[in-house]
């Protein structure tokens, strides 16, 4: 994501900038309009979109109950609580809010062709979106270093990643998405908007927004990169440097079982973290190569959103033995 954006922003800034507005607003006062309009999947017809919002409605339903299974699960289940679970529960509920404040707007969109959203809503759904995702890479991080501790340093990890230690990270990664996206809406709306108010995608982003603009934008490209840069830009690097440091440990175990056996912790968050990171990166190799308004542009922007709520708990529930035989357990006695 932090790519896309960085490539955004670095196109916008070689551009020549306009000092002014490019269209006169009255009495200097600022324009806003009453609603922006969402579109679809650019060359599909209505009755595509219309059939589309039934897989859309079933992913959101999967998401849904998956995340509130495992929130559910690791809530009940004490010998669940431990750090790697704890994360994995805080990720859940940010991916069941997540996929809450995009699905349904999309369906909607596909099923009835309403394009319109209110511009506060908007501007409340665009700061939702990144905020959450920039908590769900804090989250990763931390369970990155879960790993690294439990590999790497395995007497020192009970020590280390203790109940309150894991609340602060926690409250740490939500109070970091907040205070870093609040300032989104409120320099937004600093601006006039007279060009067209349809966005690109069919749920609200900063860049999209920023866009539609008539007036001086660069506030909001130096902000939004400072941010993309130092959220997930590190977020990301530290990742990246946490599992060199795993495979480096791993290497160096004398069994090869035991080797195989170590890493295996790890691939649940290796699926969550490609699944995050790799739709962003391939947003900006689309953004780059096939202009904004394109259909993988459009394509590649929704996978990032949809794709991780939906995944994640079939990734942990099939890899997790503990979440897997309760879901199963269950399941047995829900038949009964």
């Amino acid at each position: 994501m932090f790519l896309f954006h960085f490539h955004s922003c670095w196109t916008w800034m070689q551009k020549p900038q306009l000092s002014g507005p490019v269209m006169a607003t009255p009495n200097g006062t600022v324009v806003h309009p009453a609603y922006f309009l969402l579109v679809g999947i650019p060359g599909l017809g209505p009755n595509m979109h219309f059939w589309l919002a039934f897989p859309l409605c079933f992913m959101y339903a999967l998401a849904t109950l998956g995340n509130l299974a495992i929130v559910f699960i690791i809530r009940i289940e004490r010998r669940l609580h431990e750090p790697m679970y704890l994360f994995l529960a805080m990720l859940s509920s940010i991916d069941l809010v997540l996929s809450s404040v995009t699905m349904p707007k999309m369906a909607s969109l596909f099923l009835t062709g309403s394009q319109e959203i209110e511009f506060n809503v908007c501007l409340a759904q665009m700061f939702l979106i990144h905020a959450l995702s920039a908590m769900e890479s804090a989250v990763l991080l931390a369970m990155a270093f879960d790993r690294f501790v439990a590999i790497c340093h395995p007497l020192r990890h009970a020590s280390v990643l203790t109940g309150p230690t894991v609340a602060k990270i926690g409250l740490a990664a939500l109070t970091r998405g907040f205070a870093f996206f609040f300032p989104l809406p409120f320099i937004l709306k600093r601006l006039s908007y007279c060009r067209a108010h349809t966005v690109t995608h069919s749920f609200c982003l900063h860049q999209d927004i920023m866009k539609l603009s008539c007036t001086d934008t660069t506030v909001n490209v130096v902000y939004g990169l400072f941010i993309i840069l130092s959220v997930m830009g590190v977020d990301s690097l530290l990742i990246g440097f946490s599992y060199i440091l795993i495979l480096r440990a791993v290497l160096e175990l004398s069994s090869r079982g035991a080797a195989l056996k170590a890493f295996n912790t790890c691939i649940s968050h290796l699926c969550a973290v490609l699944v995050f990171y790799v739709p962003l990166i391939g947003l900006s190799v689309v953004h780059r190569l096939g202009g904004p308004t394109s259909l993988l542009h459009v394509m590649m922007a929704n996978i990032y959103l949809l794709l991780p709520p939906v995944v994640n708990p079939i990734v942990y529930g099939a890899k997790t033995k503990e979440i897997r035989s309760r879901v199963l357990h269950m399941f047995s006695q829900g038949g009964r």
